[in-house]
C-alpha cells in the first residue's frame, strides 16, 4: 500500500520538496516509491489540511503560489534541522553519505576545487555533490543549498559561517600588455595605464599602496568595468589592462605565466575571508562538517601561492 491517512508532517514536507525540485509529480514519484498518483494526492491532501493551495497545476507546469513559498522555505529548514540531528546521533557509528549541494563562484569551482574533489570522492565514495556555479548571492534555504562559498563581508547574520582562509587582492597583467605599454614601477604610473575594474565594488576604483608607512589611495580608471572577475581575468590575459583581483581569480594565470605580478612590495589592499555559509542546522550534518573540513584542507593553507609566485613578502614601501 503506497499511501495511509496517517499525517506524518515530515514525510509530506519531504515529498513537497522533491514535487519542486524536480517539477512535477512523476519526478518526484520516482524519488520518493510512490506513483505520481499517490504524491498529486498527498499534495492535495495537504493543501485541504493547511486550507490553501501551494502549487498551481497547469498541463505544461507545475508553479508555486505565494503560500507556497512560505511552506517550502519553512519545510526545507525543518527538513535540514531533522537530517542534521539524525546525522549527529549517527555519526558515531556511520561515514557521511548523501547529496550536498553546494554555491560556489566559477573561477573558485573549476580552478580550484575541481582539480581536489577526485581525492574527496575516493575518501567518501557515498557522498554526492550538486553544485550551483554563480557569482550571484544565493538563496540557500529557498534554493535548498547546504554550504555556499562567499568572500567579504557577511550581510546576512542568521546565517551559521566558517572562515576557510584569508585571501589577498594581486595587481596584475599580461605580458603582451607590459610589452605595449610599459611595466608600471610605482604607484603613480597608474595613471598613464589602462585599469580594468570591478563594477559590483565600487571601491575597486581605488588602489592602496604604502608610502613611507602611510596608506595612499590611487584612483584608476580604463576602458572596462564589469560585474564579473571573469571577464575582467580574460580581458586581462588578452592584454587589455591591469586588474587588481583577488588571488583565486587570478592564481591559475600567474601560475601559467599568462598574467605578471606588480607593485607587490608596495600594493597594500587589505585582505578578506573566503567563507563557507550554511543555513542555521545544517553545519551539525555529518556530510557537511566532512566538506568543510575538506575545503579547510585543501584550500586553508592557500596552496596556490607556492605555484603562482604570490607567496612573498608583506608591502614595505612605494615612491
Amino acid at each position: 500500500m503506497e499511501f495511509t491517512n496517517v499525517i506524518n508532517p515530515s514525510h509530506e514536507m519531504g515529498v513537497f520538496d522533491r514535487v519542486v525540485e524536480r517539477g512535477s509529480f512523476a519526478g518526484a514519484a520516482r524519488d520518493v516509491g510512490l506513483s505520481p498518483s499517490a504524491v498529486s494526492k498527498l499534495i492535495t491532501q495537504l493543501e485541504l489540511r493547511l486550507g490553501v493551495r501551494l502549487i498551481n497545476r497547469t498541463t505544461r507546469r507545475l508553479a508555486l503560489t505565494a503560500e507556497g513559498e512560505t511552506y517550502l522555505k519553512r519545510a526545507r529548514e525543518i527538513l535540514g534541522a531533522i537530517e542534521a540531528a539524525e546525522a549527529e546521533v549517527a555519526s558515531a557509528r556511520v561515514s557521511p553519505r548523501g547529496r550536498l549541494r553546494v554555491a560556489a563562484p566559477p573561477m573558485l569551482a573549476v580552478d580550484h576545487l575541481g582539480p581536489a574533489l577526485p581525492q574527496f570522492f575516493a575518501r567518501y565514495p557515498r557522498m554526492t555533490i550538486d553544485f550551483l556555479i554563480t557569482n550571484r548571492t544565493v538563496d540557500l534555504v529557498g534554493e535548498d543549498v547546504d554550504v555556499a562559498l562567499r568572500t567579504g563581508p557577511l550581510g546576512d547574520s542568521t546565517l551559521v559561517a566558517r572562515k576557510i582562509v584569508d585571501l589577498r587582492r594581486v595587481i596584475c597583467a599580461s605580458p603582451k600588455y607590459l610589452a605595449r605599454n610599459g611595466r608600471p614601477r610605482r604607484p603613480s604610473d597608474l595613471a598613464d595605464h589602462s585599469c580594468l575594474t570591478l563594477s559590483r565594488m565600487p571601491e575597486s576604483g581605488t588602489w592602496v599602496f604604502l608610502k613611507n608607512s602611510r596608506r595612499i589611495p590611487i584612483d584608476v580608471n580604463g576602458p572596462v568595468s564589469a560585474d564579473s572577475a571573469d571577464l575582467l581575468v580574460r580581458l586581462a590575459i588578452e592584454g587589455a589592462g591591469i586588474v587588481c583581483l583577488g588571488e583565486i581569480a587570478v592564481a591559475s594565470a600567474l601560475a601559467s605565466g599568462l598574467l605578471e605580478p606588480l607593485l607587490q612590495d608596495s600594493h597594500a589592499m587589505p585582505d578578506y575571508p573566503l567563507w563557507a555559509v550554511m543555513p542555521p542546522g545544517r553545519q551539525r550534518a555529518l556530510k557537511v562538517k566532512t566538506f568543510i573540513d575538506f575545503l579547510l584542507e585543501c584550500l586553508g593553507s592557500a596552496p596556490w601561492r607556492d605555484t603562482s609566485g604570490l607567496a612573498r613578502r608583506r608591502p614595505t614601501t612605494a615612491k
